[in-house]
């Protein structure tokens, strides 16, 4: 069972806490990483690329010109792909590029890439997190004192106003609950910072 050390928001180590085998300790499967990051990016986009084909492009309605002793190549329609203005042979449509995993092979993704940030050390957890006033600089001074770069991702236990603000305006930091937990922004991050709340929280909703 992984055990990592508990910090207060004064950098000052309060303890310990016994991190679920299931949840932290998982083995990483790194193909089913790979599946789960190409779902989240494949669902994201936007699918709205339409070209028209022959039946859709205006005009065209008779023959250019007679079949023969004109010189020139035998045309049908000006809706053809070879005219200017013409329609395109596979036009792209309207499409969802998303695809479907199963739940349990999303929660074992979920599992193995919080497995993967506490055995790279990359895990670090604090008793609670609560700002008086939203203070950047209250955030600055707190990834600081952790020597945390500024590329991390912060799990709060519950909505919380002033770190949410205090940590908006910060490039590549991220604020999240735990049911929005998601592979890609795991990975994505460099290091995860949890609440001793927020570990209960994600290990009752992943064991």
């Amino acid at each position: 069972m992984p055990t990592v050390p508990v910090y207060n928001l004064e950098g000052q180590q309060t303890g310990e806490i016994q991190l679920s085998e299931e949840v932290f300790g998982a083995p990483v499967n790194r193909a089913l990483l790979h599946e789960a990051v190409r779902l989240q990016l494949a669902s994201r986009r936007l699918g709205t690329a339409k070209a028209k084909t022959r039946g859709e492009v205006r005009g065209g309605g008779r023959k250019p010109w007679r079949q023969k002793g004109t010189g020139q190549a035998r045309h049908g329609s000006r809706r053809s792909p070879l005219w200017t203005g013409g329609a395109v042979v596979f036009p792209p449509v309207p499409r969802k590029y998303g695809f479907s995993l199963p739940g349990k092979a999303r929660c074992l993704a979920l599992r193995s890439a919080l497995s993967a940030k506490v055995a790279d050390g990359e895990l670090l957890v604090l008793e609670e997190l609560h700002f008086a006033a939203p203070k950047t600089k209250a955030m600055v001074a707190l990834l600081d004192r952790f020597n945390l770069d500024r590329k991390t991702l912060i799990v709060l236990p519950a909505p919380e106003e002033n770190v949410e603000k205090s940590a908006r305006n910060i490039p590549g930091v991220t604020t999240m609950l735990p049911e929005q937990l998601n592979v890609y922004d795991i990975l994505n991050h460099d290091r995860l910072l949890l609440t001793r709340a927020a570990v209960a929280k994600v290990e009752e909703a992943l064991a």
